[in-house]
């Protein structure tokens, strides 16, 4: 019975919200949306988890301390979720683990779209087919690189192995 790498989960987090984030931008640049003011509301929408609502007024503009605050907050969920996905996947195979990652990404998009709006009342303004697409982006990549990550480390140690 496989136990859960936590050091990998966390890397899975990470790699899956970089990667997410990159198909994001893609879909709005895909999809004709403006690009800088797509990218710098997510990120006060973000910001404001931590610093409050005073961040959100119209335009969203770059600021300097509101995209530091949403990466934080980004990586931060980032980890979370890749360590709550490997809770559900560690013990599965490749393929099964890659349509759990799919499931728990929508389910993701559902509890912070619906869910989590109840406090963050503002994040309802990204409820779109871009923003559900990237949230099972994130869980496939967050399972595939869980998936990966140990059998990368154990490649390592065997060829270390053989060298000694």
């Amino acid at each position: 019975m496989p136990s859960i790498q936590w050091r990998s989960a966390a890397f899975a987090g990470i790699a899956a919200g970089v990667t997410a984030t990159i198909v994001q931008i893609a879909l709005w640049w895909a999809a004709s949306e403006p690009l800088a003011a797509m990218l710098f509301r997510d990120a006060r929408l973000a910001a404001a988890i931590v610093t409050g609502r005073q961040v959100l007024p119209p335009p969203a503009t770059f600021d300097w301390s509101s995209m530091l605050v949403a990466t934080l907050v980004h990586f931060s969920l980032s980890i979370a979720y890749g360590l709550t996905v490997s809770v559900f996947i560690s013990r599965m195979s490749m393929t099964p683990a890659l349509l759990a990652g799919a499931v728990f990404g929508a389910c993701l998009y559902a509890i912070n779209m619906y869910g989590f709006t109840i406090i963050f009342p503002w994040f309802a303004a990204a409820r779109d087919w871009i923003t559900a697409a990237t949230h099972v982006v994130f869980g496939v990549v967050a399972a595939a690189v869980y998936k990966i990550q140990p059998l990368r480390t154990s490649n390592r140690a065997g060829s270390r192995g053989a060298r000694t």
